[in-house]
């Protein structure tokens, strides 16, 4: 799977779209604004069309922005994120508590090819930012430890997260955060994190407000399962999220028989590798949890008797 869609819903928002050149449509009550400008341009700079678009929705909008989606700046391959532009309009846009940067779809970028950047610059310029979702992968998506009192939900979408990008993520001071989001991916497209880089989080020494936790996307999520059955952190959540991956029996059978997993509203595993019998005895064991376990998926086999699975999004 890739990314085939936009985002219709952000932070609890339906999602609108403001098309450069247009006058802004007319909205009933709060909305999350979406921008974005598509144009193919190889050069390795920031996109001009995209600058002088956003610029003019700022003017338009800006005051009334609480939520912001951004989708293609430019080509994402060539262009680099919009980073820069963001933290400078941040005294203009000082209602904004909500921040998505990267919803585009595969035909408009890859997520392996997009050039993010340095996204902690955006919890400097944005002290009150509630919610900050990111896309991106490997190399080009970065990150440094920072201080933010009011950052609740923080999730990474991508086919490869590094071991730099999650170390910095967990040497942040983050008090207020609630809901973290770390789609793993593969080595492949530079998904280098292992458990023991997530001990100081499943610890639950870092992040003692954290009550939803996203492990998604991962190649490991059998391992992962393991190191979940027994980790503190658990132990305060109230959903726990191993989808997108590739759980199996296995994992599965580590999770029962771990530590109790009935105090959770929410178990989604939904993308994952499980049999049915395995599926069906993880919903009979927790009947008072919301578990997924849609989207069953099968394993290749190229003939040396070994099983391949693959998560979700790995391109």
């Amino acid at each position: 799977m890739t990314f085939h869609r936009h985002a219709t819903e952000f932070a609890g928002l339906p999602v609108v779209e403001y098309r450069p050149g247009e006058r802004p449509p007319t909205v009933d009550g709060p909305v999350a604004w979406r921008y974005s400008f598509w144009d193919f341009d190889d050069n390795d700079r920031f996109s001009d069309g995209f600058r002088d678009g956003f610029e003019a929705f700022v003017d338009a909008v800006g005051p009334r922005v609480e939520a912001l989606v951004i989708g293609a700046w430019g080509y994402a391959a060539f262009n680099p994120a919009p980073i820069p532009q963001l933290c400078r309009v941040a005294p203009r846009l000082h209602r904004l508590t909500a921040l998505f940067l990267g919803d585009m779809t595969s035909e408009e970028c890859e997520v392996s090819w997009m050039k993010v950047g340095d996204v902690s610059l955006l919890l400097d310029a944005y002290p009150d930012l509630e919610v900050l979702r990111v896309r991106g992968c490997g190399e080009e998506l970065e990150f440094r430890p920072v201080t933010h009192a009011r950052l609740r939900s923080l999730a990474f979408e991508s086919g490869g997260l590094s071991r730099d990008v999650v170390g910095a993520v967990l040497r942040s001071r983050l008090p207020a955060l609630t809901d973290l989001e770390l789609w793993l991916g593969v080595d492949d497209y530079g998904g280098d994190v292992t458990v023991d880089d997530l001990a100081p989080l499943l610890s639950g020494e870092k992040f003692r407000g954290l009550r939803s936790l996203g492990l998604r996307n991962a190649e490991h999520a059998d391992r992962l399962a393991g190191a979940l059955a027994v980790a503190p952190v658990v132990q305060r959540l109230t959903r726990l999220d191993l989808s997108l991956g590739t759980l199996g029996d296995k994992g599965a059978q580590v999770l029962l028989a771990g530590q109790p997993l009935e105090h959770l509203e929410e178990l989604d595993l939904h993308h994952h590798y499980l049999s049915d019998a395995a599926a069906a005895q993880l919903v009979r064991a927790l009947p008072g949890v919301r578990v997924d376990v849609s989207e069953q998926q099968e394993p290749d086999d190229d003939g040396d008797g070994e099983e391949y699975r693959y998560p979700a999004v790995t391109e």
